[in-house]
């Protein structure tokens, strides 16, 4: 994968779409385990950072903090 550097409030897309048909996520709690929220139907998922990695497939908007 060429961009591993995933933030906070980063929009990404996994491998595997969500079964109420979207494949869009916001990462909102990063720690040893990541929670996703489905951009779709607004449903969260906790996994462990190593399995996030391994299933992401391309950070589609990168957060922009304001200054």
């Amino acid at each position: 994968m060429e961009d591993k550097n995933f933030e906070l409030n980063d929009i990404v897309e996994m491998k595997k779409q969500h079964p109420c048909g979207t494949n869009r996520w916001k990462i909102i709690r990063m720690g040893a385990d990541i929670r996703i929220k489905c951009e779709g139907c607004g449903h969260s998922v906790m996994i462990p950072r190593r399995e996030f990695t391994r299933k992401l497939k391309k950070i589609l908007v990168k957060h922009q903090e304001q200054a």
